[in-house]
């Protein structure tokens, strides 16, 4: 008797696509260890050294992401203090225009000429993506290595 069911075959996205809702859907109370990664690797014929490289890229993956979170977080907080320090000085404006000619005029133009830089600010600050945040956050990272390495060299010198 001939088997007529078609063999399926599958390319190796679809395989990966498959495992990982296999994965998800897989109802496992807890954490794999790294045991249990390595001995799955080994049944899908994934050599050691393949999966450590992988394991490497995963790492640094996870660490830009941590990065990129606080970067996002840094400007969202320096975004906060911009409109603390626009409300005030507007306030301190619209104030000494009242008190000293009775009324709103000269203030408004500051008013609405800050508005407009403020504006700018936040549309340049929400955007997450493309070249101008890419330089962005290449330099706040600049920043923040050079600071840490100052910080680590300022707490050998103290504790020498």
């Amino acid at each position: 008797m001939v088997d007529n069911k078609l063999v399926r075959t599958y390319h190796q996205e679809d395989i990966q696509q498959i495992l990982q809702i296999a994965i998800a859907r897989q109802a496992y109370e807890g954490e794999f260890s790294r045991q249990q990664l390595l001995e799955i690797a080994a049944e899908l014929e994934i050599s050691p050294e393949c999966l450590q490289l992988a394991e490497q890229e995963w790492l640094t993956q996870q660490s830009e992401s941590q990065e990129r979170q606080r970067f996002n977080l840094d400007r969202r907080k320096k975004l906060q203090k911009r409109f603390g320090n626009y409300g005030l000085v507007n306030i301190f404006f619209i104030l000494l225009d009242l008190v000293s000619g009775g009324g709103l005029s000269w203030s408004l133009y500051i008013l609405l000429s800050l508005s407009f830089l403020l504006g700018l600010d936040v549309w340049n600050k929400s955007q997450i993506q493309g070249e101008e945040y890419e330089k962005a956050f290449q330099n706040w990272k600049r920043r923040h290595q050079i600071k840490r390495s100052i910080d680590s060299l300022l707490d050998r010198l103290l504790k020498a």
